[in-house]
């Protein structure tokens, strides 16, 4: 097993040098030091004064809206990846997934798989089922002295295992990833993004009116 080890670490290296770098720097990565929560502290941060999101969720910023309950509010992405590219967002102002209160988790994330319909989990799994995302998210963080996490869904199209599982990943500055991982573009004209907007608005009340 060991020589075996040794062969997977070599053909990383020669084919990959730059992930075989990061897979040797999580390597000697112990528990958080002093310095981890520190740093943390000192990433930019926004506030409900400031933030985009918010002056979205308030109205008093334009957006081509698809969805809203009481717990969040969706709109299209300005830059998609595709067309139909949505962002679902909390209407109270919280910085990031792991600051999401344990009473917000449900009909967050039951929002986020009426749009998507990304998984067949029952609605009395979506509470502790992403209650553990959160928590792993977390610790991902801390433990490998991250700057933050990427955390994501594939839903059939490149779900290399077909059973419903959520990717956490420890994320530095200059890392070298970017955005999606693949280029974005915005709508061709407001005509083109419209379409999209009430496509998507018009199966979102359908799916409500069904459940």
């Amino acid at each position: 097993m060991q020589g075996f080890r040794k062969t997977i670490h070599e053909t990383t290296r020669k084919r990959y040098p730059k992930l075989a770098r990061v897979i040797q720097r999580i390597a000697t990565l112990s528990t958080p030091g002093p310095n981890a929560f520190a740093r943390l502290s000192s990433m930019p941060t926004a506030n409900a004064a400031t933030c985009l999101f918010c002056k979205i969720a308030a109205g008093e910023v334009a957006a081509r809206l698809v969805f809203e309950d009481a717990a969040s509010i969706a709109f299209l992405d300005h830059r998609p990846v595709f067309p139909g590219h949505c962002l679902l967002i909390t209407k109270i102002h919280y910085e990031t997934f792991t600051d999401l209160p344990a009473e917000l988790i449900a009909p967050f994330f039951s929002s986020a798989q009426l749009l998507a319909r990304f998984t067949d989990l029952p609605a009395e799994l979506i509470a502790p089922f992403f209650s553990s995302a959160q928590l792993l998210a977390r610790a991902v963080e801390s433990a490998m002295e991250a700057h933050g996490t990427f955390v994501a869904m594939n839903n059939r199209v490149s779900q290399s295992v077909p059973h419903t599982h959520v990717h956490i990943v420890p994320r530095r500055r200059k890392d070298g990833l970017k955005g999606f991982f693949w280029p974005r573009y915005p709508y061709q004209s407001d005509e083109a993004a419209e379409a999209v907007q009430l496509s998507i608005r018009r199966t979102v009340a359908t799916l409500v009116q069904d459940s």
